[in-house]
């Protein structure tokens, strides 16, 4: 797709089929943060090469007591939602990014999108790769991700607050 600006809404909602290339990154944020682009895609080569068909695959979860939605788009971003959205919300973009052809708005994409959410309670905690590791014995992936510190508008709902986790 021909986007620009902050990648985090497409490359974070990835479907379950390999990522085949990125390119205009002239154009784009790095997609980590505090670094460049060229630091952030050899950031991304890390879990590439120990699952490169793996690579920004989106899974869903819920922490059903904190009633949490949480989104691992694998290898890069962990994103941590208050409230408990459905797979088909979550499997959309959020428009973090921007239409190449800049007198197109968001319906001429190919896909559907979503905003991105101006309630603070259903701001997402952002939690981008750090590390990983193999393990050859048990043919396991270990991947951690750290928080990425952005204020955060007061919530006033009586739930959970993920505010303390600092890794995932």
């Amino acid at each position: 797709y021909d986007v620009y600006g902050n990648l985090l809404g497409l490359l974070a909602s990835h479907p379950v089929t390999p990522l085949v290339s990125l390119h205009h990154l002239d154009v784009v944020e790095p997609i980590f943060p505090n670094v460049t682009r060229v630091e952030a895609l050899q950031r991304l080569t890390i879990p590439m090469k120990l699952d490169s068909a793996g690579l920004m695959q989106q899974s869903i979860c819920y922490d059903k007591s904190k009633r949490w939605t949480v989104s691992v788009s694998w290898g890069f971003v962990v994103q941590i939602f208050r409230g408990v959205f459905s797979p088909r919300e979550m499997e959309m973009p959020s428009r973090t990014f921007l239409n190449w052809y800049r007198r197109a708005d968001y319906t001429a994409y190919a896909f559907n999108t979503r905003p991105v959410s101006r309630n603070p309670c259903q701001k997402p905690f952002v939690f981008y790769f750090s590390k990983a590791k193999s393990n050859d014995t048990t043919q396991q992936t270990l991947t951690e991700y750290e928080r990425h510190r952005v204020p955060h508008p007061e919530c006033r709902w009586k739930m959970a607050n993920p505010s303390s986790i600092d890794k995932v």
